[in-house]
């Protein structure tokens, strides 16, 4: 009699996938470390840091204050009309940033004589730290000597403004400011986006006798959209959280005009050492923002869908 083939055990697959599941968690352990000690841990310290008085010196003792500083915050008009101020400088900057990085993106697409020195000299401001940006921009508007007075002098026009501080035009000033720092990187992700929308496209609604116009609208603005999204998200959020360019331009003056959330948070932390309240600060922020966020992306996968 042939001896019957003993059946597979079926612990075999479990014990395979168990080994390999072990050994990918092996591989990801040392990126995911950095990630844990540099990323994670101080934002869950910093969360539960908002529930307490901490305050700074060597001996001062930490104690859970539970919602004292939520309710104090809640108050807090200066801190709310920083906060009002940042959303004034996210939105302008990143809507402005958009229009200006979306035609020069278009411009640099085009094939055009020089079209590299232009790419080149487009990403100038991305290669330069915020900390010099904002040094330069001082030079340059120093209301005594700086060469944009010269040139309205030269022109015949009011040349003694002093931009960074006059209340009336030093957040204008610095959105624009900022709108020159963030460019680059908009300018770049767009040109990649408009490199990818097939040429058959737009040749297709030539011939049917589509204006240029048209063309951009229906052919290559629905092309772009994902991108769009995605880098007007991640601009929000980077200019709502800017700091140091706007620190070393006018540290949140003159009389608290461009005072944002991240400075008044600053202050509270490094001038006053009271670390808990201003963690208290960083917590609201990321609420606030990331609740518009979710509407935001939601209402854009919405437009999408239909």
């Amino acid at each position: 009699m042939t001896a019957l083939a003993a059946p597979a055990s079926p612990r075999a697959p479990k014990r395979r996938k168990s080994t390999e599941g072990r050994d990918a968690w092996l591989l990801v352990l040392p990126a995911l470390l950095p990630v844990m000690l540099f990323s994670v841990y101080p934002l869950v310290y910093g969360v539960l840091l908002g529930f307490t008085d901490a305050e700074a010196g060597l001996n001062a003792e930490t104690h859970f204050n539970g919602f004292d500083n939520y309710t104090a915050l809640a108050g807090n008009e200066l801190f709310w009309n920083s906060f009002k101020i940042g959303l004034i400088w996210a939105f302008a900057v990143t809507i402005l940033q958009f229009l200006a990085s979306l035609g020069l993106a278009l411009l640099l697409n085009l094939d055009l004589r020089l079209r590299w020195l232009a790419r080149t000299l487009a990403l100038i401001p991305w290669a330069m730290p915020p900390v010099i940006i904002a040094i330069m921009w001082q030079l340059m508007l120093n209301p005594n000597y700086g060469p944009v007075n010269r040139t309205l002098a030269s022109l015949g026009l009011p040349s003694s403004i002093n931009w960074l501080g006059e209340s009336a035009i030093a957040l204008p000033v610095v959105i624009v400011v900022g709108v020159w720092a963030g460019m680059p990187q908009t300018t770049v992700t767009l040109l990649a986006g408009l490199q990818s929308v097939p040429a058959e496209l737009n040749e297709a609604a030539a011939i049917d006798g589509a204006s240029t116009w048209r063309r951009f609208w229906h052919v290559t603005l629905p092309a772009l959209r994902p991108i769009i999204t995605a880098i007007t998200t991640l601009d929000l959020i980077w200019n709502f959280n800017s700091f140091a360019l706007v620190f070393v331009l006018t540290a949140g003056g003159p009389g608290g005009t461009t005072m944002l959330p991240s400075l008044f948070a600053y202050n509270e932390a490094f001038r006053y050492g009271n670390f808990g309240y201003a963690a208290a600060m960083g917590n609201v922020m990321v609420v606030l923002i990331g609740a518009f966020l979710i509407l935001y992306l939601r209402a854009q996968m919405r437009s999408r869908n239909s």
